[in-house]
């Protein structure tokens, strides 16, 4: 009978509520704030009689450790229910009771603790980022140098940074210290241009020996560098070919952090910084989103450096520039511009350059998040600057007096300012003759009206302009619609939300997996769709030239701008037919008519009308580029003479010469 209560105990203690324990852990969020939130409940609660000063910070100490982490009010109420003597409990209650207070306030000191180290660590990264934003300059000691710095990249935890003490072979030898960063350097370059330089072949030079009349000491012992050691060191010893100095421990980090490597010598105030840079990047590919049939293959890649040397094959003339500009407070991205030095116009140079180091962010790694950050009107749904993955269409636009803006870590450029007739422009329509470029474009045009226009016009017209239709198309549509239990802008709407998750999925599948995808996916769903009864096959066909115009626009940007605009016109055709079209059309007209990239109108060279070639709607001739846009107030708005094809007059070849 005995052994039958006990059982019976055991299973109505497991069947009752028990309030789950919590693994113990090393870290929980919300620490500073049940520690905060404790204090003010307490302080408000007015339990605390003691006198002010010392003794009732105290007592509100020890009232904050008796709350409970999980439910503060909680707590407060067994604080009080203490205070108060509530001699009706039970025993088995008041020990129940007891032990979870002691969890409570065992938990309670392991978040003080927690909280403490915190604060503690918060502090120590302060003084760090303090000697970091001050410009410290270094220290002439070596051992403190390399303490700072160990500090700072977070050594021993961090086993990324390398600390290497070398002597260098001089009479008598020089302690110094080589700083990098594992993974980001070529190792062969360090040791055949730092090491091997400064540690066998430094002794070797006959001008590195003292004067016969200065006392040569121990040569055993290392002392600190004499003066003009530094020069000597960067002119004769070390074999890098890039190679500069470094005054302060920001400069010092920054040039370790871009894959450099940073000397320091005892004795001196400076350091040397020598390129050894060994980033891992992908060779050079075609280009994934502007395929063309006739031109360069060649794509932008993730490295600056090979995105420079790209765009520096293309145009080879001295006065294209290269300036670096570090952008964000956490990463110190950096970022290029590059420019014709006599074509660009100065002041929209220093436009670019102000927005660029005037960014306090945190961590602008991509050039896509820059473009969110220097665009004039961050709230417009066009986009107002063009990015492009081709060198050749970067050069192009430098040529014109624009501004190209190279992110590391990016294989896309910014091109500034930007306009619409540049967003419709392909890279390929200058290596075709006019009449297949000028085609080409009036083609994308087409596609945009189509992709921008024809939804909301089709829901416009079997709505409420049924006049506008044939009869015998009229009717050919009534009786597709026949069945279809949906209204118009209903049956519209499915197959639009349909089609965007069919390329949205196709989109994020890899490979050919995500073509075969879109392809049957929408094969399939529209046959099923027609098949069921839930649309209408006009309403397939309307869908299907939509998407076809959308794919034809070159810029993927611009094309998103489109896309959502579509949703726009078609909800306003479904109020208001065609009228509300019409009405959209004019606020969009006038949104495009004030948006502004880098103060140039976003509809140059039609509104304003401005002087430029005949290649901004369609292509001219060749021969006929003869002008640069005007809107970018360029240095040189010539771009060739008017008579280009001197072979082409009668004895042009003896009268040029």
């Amino acid at each position: 009978m005995t052994h039958r209560l006990a059982f019976l105990d055991a299973v109505r203690k497991y069947l009752l509520f028990r309030e789950p324990t919590e693994p113990e852990l090393l870290f929980e969020s919300g620490i500073e704030d049940r520690l905060l939130e404790a204090e003010r409940l307490l302080a408000d609660s007015g339990t605390d009689h003691s006198a002010p000063g010392q003794g009732s910070r105290r007592s509100r100490e020890r009232k904050v450790r008796r709350v409970g982490s999980r439910n503060v009010k909680e707590g407060l109420d067994g604080v009080n229910n203490q205070a108060e003597g509530n001699k009706q409990s039970q025993d088995g209650d008041a020990v129940v009771e007891n032990v979870q207070g002691q969890a409570r306030q065992t938990r309670q000191k392991k978040d003080q603790r927690q909280f403490e180290e915190m604060l503690a660590k918060m502090e120590a990264d302060r003084t760090l980022t303090g000697i970091l934003d001050a410009e410290i300059k270094l220290f002439e000691d070596l051992e403190y140098n390399q303490k700072i710095l160990e500090k700072i990249f977070r050594k021993p935890t961090n086993v990324d940074p390398v600390f290497r003490p070398l002597l260098i072979n001089h009479d008598p030898p020089v302690k110094a210290l080589i700083v990098f960063i594992d993974g980001i350097v070529q190792g062969s370059v360090i040791i055949s241009a730092i090491l091997r330089s400064l540690m066998l072949q430094a002794s070797l030079r006959k001008d590195d020996a003292p004067p016969e009349d200065e006392p040569r000491g121990d040569r055993r012992q290392p002392v600190k560098a004499p003066p003009g050691f530094l020069d000597r060191v960067m002119r004769a010893l070390v074999a890098g070919h890039q190679v500069s100095t470094v005054k302060t421990f920001k400069e010092a980090v920054n040039e370790v952090l871009n894959g450099n490597t940073v000397l320091i010598i005892d004795g001196l105030d400076k350091a040397l910084s020598i390129e050894t840079k060994g980033f891992a990047n992908r060779g050079v590919g075609e280009p994934k989103i502007e395929n063309v049939i006739r031109g360069p293959h060649e794509a932008l890649v993730e490295q600056i450096r090979v995105n420079t040397g790209l765009i520096r094959k293309i145009l080879r003339h001295p006065s294209l520039v290269t300036e670096f500009v570090k952008v964000g407070d956490a990463s110190d991205a950096q970022y290029a511009i590059m420019y014709r030095d006599d074509i660009a116009n100065p002041a929209l140079v220093k436009e670019v350059k102000r927005r660029l180091s005037s960014l306090k962010v945190d961590f602008p790694n991509e050039s896509g998040i820059l473009e969110q950050l220097i665009e004039d009107s961050p709230y417009a749904l066009a986009p107002q600057v063009l990015a492009t993955e081709r060198p050749d269409r970067v050069a192009a636009g430098i040529m014109e007096g624009r501004i190209a803006i190279l992110a590391d870590n990016s294989p896309f450029a910014l091109v500034v300012p930007a306009t619409l007739f540049t967003m419709m422009q392909s890279g390929e329509d200058a290596y075709v003759r006019w009449p297949y470029g000028s085609f080409t474009r009036l083609v994308r045009w087409v596609g945009l009206a189509m992709a921008l226009f024809l939804p909301g016009f089709y829901v416009a017209v079997a709505t409420y302009h049924q006049e506008f239709i044939p009869t015998d198309l009229l009717l050919a549509i009534t009786g597709a619609r026949e069945r279809v239990p949906f209204p118009t802008i209903v049956e519209v709407l499915l197959m639009e939300v349909a089609f965007e998750l069919i390329r949205e999925g196709g989109i994020r599948i890899p490979g050919t997996i995500g073509t075969t995808l879109g392809i049957v996916g929408a094969l399939i769903l529209g046959q099923a769709a027609v098949a069921a009864n839930i649309v209408s096959p006009i309403l397939i066909v309307i869908i299907a030239v939509t998407a076809l115009g959308a794919f034809a626009i070159p810029n993927y940007a611009f094309s998103l701008n489109i896309r959502l605009l579509r949703f726009a016109y078609t909800l306003a055709a479904a109020v208001f037919g065609i009228f509300g079209m019409i009405f959209v059309l004019f606020l969009h007209v006038g949104a495009l008519t004030n948006l502004k990239s880098f103060g140039v109108p976003f509809l140059a060279p039609l509104v304003p009308a401005t002087k430029t070639s005949p290649d901004w709607f369609l292509r001219g001739h060749a021969w006929q580029q003869e002008t640069r846009p005007d809107y970018v107030d360029p240095l040189s708005t010539k771009r060739q003479p008017a008579v280009s094809r001197w072979w082409s007059r009668k004895g042009g070849s003896e009268d040029r010469a």
